[in-house]
């Protein structure tokens, strides 16, 4: 029986995808892959790779390698998905892929065996499963003898935005080696990726990658023994916790930092083809897409019978070609041809198709101006629910709340505001001061400036409250937490 542990490197903030995609709520965690997709692009990678469990593979514990700020989001949506337990490697900070990948290796030692590891970006789709499986349990067959299997996606285009694989000859008669890479090339222009098609013998590096787990320590250690004596001093050094069946596992913060920033393929599979390392590349083909820009979200689409991609409440005439997302409105579109128009509510991005890897130019300019649509959507998902930021004014603020059944928010204070709490569905348990009230439907709360105060939900249904704040300074940072289930300060 082969041991396989499946890894999911959950970072990135998807900048190019913005205003859906912000580092508040990345693209991994959006439900983007067209096809009337119920799934996030994080669900969809762990379900690809639980696939392939069969007869002759067992799956352990999925690994998801993700971000400190991120671990609510990944938290609630494995909770969706059935029969998935996960242990989270939290990241104080992003340091690339192949420290992520270490952790993941270090782990894996740790249990006392020499797993397989599957690893694979969260934020990739296909639309062809059966086919992910099939080349994903023969890229396991090649990793299980030593070999580093890479997972190469067959070229339709002479895409600019991908490095590319270059393989050796021909395929092996024997199946079970796929090709032997050559070596790795740099994202190409134009003319060099259509000379690359023509050609052939070259493949799409789509990041995913098959390994034991010792295999991989091994490498490291050969070509950035400094990555690894960095990262094996934070994983020494880490703390445990957990949230029912999901274990927070955290690196110790200062000593991560510390690890020098780099990608899985410029630390070790670059250096692979000329070094006693093996690498063996399997061909993918399989409607393998990154989902890298808006103009792949439309190719991936359901398409009309006018080449347009909605979603949402859209109305479109005499209009071709264009993806159309409507978040929080009626969206309407007259005479368009080629245009990517996406609507939230508290943004609306316009852009020609072709032009759609440059939305990460306005992301710029909103860091660059300090702007909080760079970060967070106007609805604010967090462990203990969201709210909804549904109008403000000079002086006041007023929020949607709703708090899942069993949760609370911190208790906590506020310098500069006072806040109104109505509740219009479900029960709350508020503490006020001294005072612990139960409300009900339509009753309400005053909660003064410098009030120590608390809300929680002690029902089983969702409790939802509209909160009026009203004050000098209104900012989220404006925050005394005295207690807090989720670790915050």
């Amino acid at each position: 029986m082969t041991q396989v542990l499946p890894v999911i490197l959950c970072g990135g903030s998807g900048t190019r995808l913005w205003p859906l995609s912000r580092s508040g709520f990345p693209k991994q965690f959006l439900v983007l892959s067209g096809n009337d997709a119920q799934q996030s692009l994080f669900q969809e990678a762990i379900g690809r790779i639980h696939a392939v469990e069969g007869k002759n593979i067992s799956l352990g514990q999925t690994v998801i390698v993700t971000n400190e700020e991120h671990r609510f989001l990944a938290l609630d949506q494995l909770r969706e998905l059935k029969n998935v337990s996960a242990s989270l490697l939290l990241e104080p900070s992003g340091r690339n892929t192949a420290p992520a990948l270490t952790l993941a290796a270090l782990y894996a030692a740790e249990q006392g065996n020499d797993p397989i590891l599957v690893v694979t970006p969260a934020d990739q789709t296909v639309t062809n499963p059966t086919a992910f499986s099939a080349t994903l349990a023969k890229a396991i067959e090649i990793a299980q003898k030593g070999a580093i299997a890479i997972l190469g996606i067959t070229p339709k285009t002479p895409e600019t935005g991908y490095g590319y694989i270059k393989v050796q000859g021909n395929k092996s008669h024997d199946q079970s080696t796929g090709y032997t890479v050559e070596r790795f090339v740099e994202k190409p222009d134009a003319q060099t990726a259509k000379k690359y098609l023509e050609e052939g013998g070259f493949f799409w590096n789509g990041g995913m990658f098959v390994l034991k787990a010792s295999v991989w320590l091994a490498a490291l250690e050969a070509y950035r023994p400094d990555i690894l004596e960095a990262t094996q001093k934070s994983w020494s050094t880490k703390t445990i916790d957990s949230s029912g069946d999901t274990v927070f596992i955290r690196p110790e913060k200062d000593l991560f930092n510390a690890i020098p920033s780099e990608s899985i393929d410029y630390a070790v599979i670059e250096k692979c083809p000329s070094s006693h390392f093996p690498i063996q590349m399997v061909e993918l083909d399989a409607g393998w897409n990154d989902l890298g820009a808006w103009d792949a979200v439309w190719q991936v689409g359901k398409q009309d019978s006018d080449g347009n991609v909605t979603s949402g409440d859209t109305l479109l005439t005499n209009s071709k070609n264009s993806l159309v997302h409507a978040s929080s409105r009626l969206v309407s579109v007259v005479g368009i041809e080629n245009l990517i128009i996406v609507e939230t509510a508290d943004a609306v991005l316009v852009a020609d198709r072709k032009n759609s890897q440059d939305v990460k130019n306005i992301v710029g300019q909103l860091e660059a101006q300090k702007r909080e649509e760079k970060n967070l959507h106007r609805k604010v998902s967090r462990p203990w629910g969201w709210y909804d930021s549904v109008d403000e004014g000079d002086r006041f603020k007023v929020k949607r709340i709703q708090v899942k059944p069993g949760a609370s928010l911190s208790l906590q204070m506020h310098h500069h505001r006072a806040e109104h709490w109505i509740v219009v569905k479900g029960i709350a348990e508020i503490t006020n001061g001294d005072q612990v009230l139960t409300l009900t439907e339509n009753q309400s709360t005053y909660i003064p400036q410098g009030q120590t105060h608390r809300l929680a939900n002690p029902g089983s249904e969702p409790l939802e409250i509209i909160e009026v704040q009203s004050g000098g300074y209104l900012g989220e940072d404006d925050i005394v937490r005295f207690e807090d289930t989720y670790g915050r300060s």
